[in-house]
């Protein structure tokens, strides 16, 4: 016979089982469980690295972000991102690679909530980027959880995915790559510019929760 406690190790806190069971949310599991996600073909040289799209519901779902510190050896330096970052030796898997660093850039632990699976990879090609594949992963925690942003984030914030879908947060960001403009599809948000990889990432979430 299970006790209270079992009961809630297993399913998570209430407040998790609540967002479970909200109507986008459990829509979205429903299609991320009916898919095969892409995994990008490996490539010399590229280091293999996971982010955690982290969510929580309020009103409705929302989405956590971070603002990189500005840090000279970060070629992400200053950027508004996902929790995430490189995988180690000590990850017995991607996943695991998502949960260590977000509890290590924010103190949020991810077991304490539910992963509920993963996004097609994405495999970036630039001469401004190192060479690398990142996975991304899915996780709903409870609504009031807090946080102790490391050295290596600025800031930490939620964003509505209502916001995020709304036409006035849609915006393109303007850059010099090798001296050469270009511009890239983003998000406007918080006084923020969500772009690249990160921008691709809240797209394929939006695009499952929403067709």
């Amino acid at each position: 016979m299970h006790s209270s406690h079992d009961a809630e190790r297993v399913d998570g806190p209430a407040d998790v089982r609540a967002a479970l069971a909200h109507a986008d949310i459990a829509r979205f599991c429903d299609r991320l469980t009916s898919r095969t996600p892409e995994e990008a073909a490996p490539w010399p040289d590229a280091r293999r690295a996971a982010v955690a799209a982290v969510l929580r519901v309020v009103d409705g779902p929302e989405l956590l972000f971070i603002k990189r510190a500005e840090l000279a050896r970060d070629p992400w330096s200053g950027h508004v991102a996902l929790p995430g970052g490189r995988y180690e030796p000590v990850d017995v898997s991607l996943e695991a690679t998502a949960v260590r660093e977000t509890l290590e850039e924010l103190a949020l632990d991810l077991t304490a909530g539910r992963v509920l699976g993963r996004l097609d990879d994405l495999a970036p090609r630039t001469r401004t980027l190192p060479p690398m594949i990142v996975r991304p992963f899915v996780a709903v925690v409870a609504s009031d959880v807090a946080f102790q942003p490391s050295a290596e984030v600025a800031d930490a914030f939620w964003v509505p995915l209502a916001t995020l879908r709304a036409p006035e947060s849609q915006t393109h960001h303007r850059v010099t790559i090798n001296g050469v403009p270009a511009q890239f599809p983003a998000f406007g948000v918080h006084g923020h510019i969500v772009w690249g990889m990160t921008e691709r990432i809240v797209r394929q979430l939006l695009s499952l929760m929403d067709d």
